[in-house]
């Protein structure tokens, strides 16, 4: 799976990183980002949730 967050849509609401805290994470200025080596879900199967869950749907998961 490969995961990407739309930096210009991303509102800094943290529910990806509530809900797989194992993948994503907050900038310093609040907005999402992944966990360094997250890229691909890091076999966590909340990621699917965690963008199921964004309110602005910046997360994208796509297999492959």
């Amino acid at each position: 799976m490969r995961i990407r967050i739309d930096k210009d849509s991303c509102v800094g609401a943290g529910m990806c990183a509530l809900t797989a805290p194992n993948v994503f994470t907050q900038d310093d200025d609040g907005f999402s980002e992944l966990l360094e080596g997250s890229d691909d879900g890091a076999g966590d199967p909340l990621a699917r949730e965690a963008a199921r869950a964004c309110p602005v749907r910046a997360i994208t998961v796509t297999d492959g």
